[in-house]
């Protein structure tokens, strides 16, 4: 029986993927809403299309982009930003799905990603060759670095073995 992996890389960019341990992967842009903000329109999680989606994907664990505060950026900024990564945690466990957490540098090195957002395309396209047209645009960099995180859960679960991933 194969597992499946839900990996997340959250924010309003991101996306989310599940994998399971013959590499079969789904992947989707995270679902967001538009709303009215003091006479500003504002993207945000779509909660209960990320709670539907996820129930409808079935994984048995999570893992999910442990993510900080970035130099540069405001504080309203990093505010949405925290927001969204609530959100994506909760609804997770509020599912009762166990979480697994892992930084950007952990994942990158462990999969020998290049730096940057097209690293992490390509990377992806790499070790995923048959998904490549997932994440061909630049913006859709979050669907590969989903993808990325959710290889590397299998790789760090112990459920996918290194044969199975042998460039990683």
């Amino acid at each position: 029986m194969s597992a499946r992996l839900l990996a997340i890389d959250p924010g309003l960019s991101g996306a989310l993927a599940v994998v399971d341990t013959g590499c079969a992967l789904e992947i989707e842009d995270l679902p967001t809403v538009t709303v009215d903000r003091g006479g500003k329109a504002k993207r945000q999680i779509d909660v209960a299309a990320l709670a539907a989606d996820v129930r409808r994907l079935a994984p048995v664990h999570a893992i999910i982009e442990r993510v900080g505060a970035r130099p540069g950026q405001g504080v309203s900024s990093m505010f949405a930003f925290g927001r969204s990564v609530g959100q994506v945690e909760g609804v997770v466990a509020a599912l009762g799905i166990p979480i697994t957490y892992v930084t950007p540098q952990i994942w990158r090195k462990a999969l020998a990603v290049p730096a940057g957002k097209d690293g992490s395309r390509l990377r992806a396209s790499q070790l995923l060759p048959a998904y490549a047209e997932r994440w061909r645009r630049a913006k859709d960099d979050g669907r590969a670095e989903a993808a990325l995180i959710g290889l590397y859960g299998l790789l760090h679960l112990g459920l996918l073995r290194a044969s199975a991933g042998e460039a990683a």
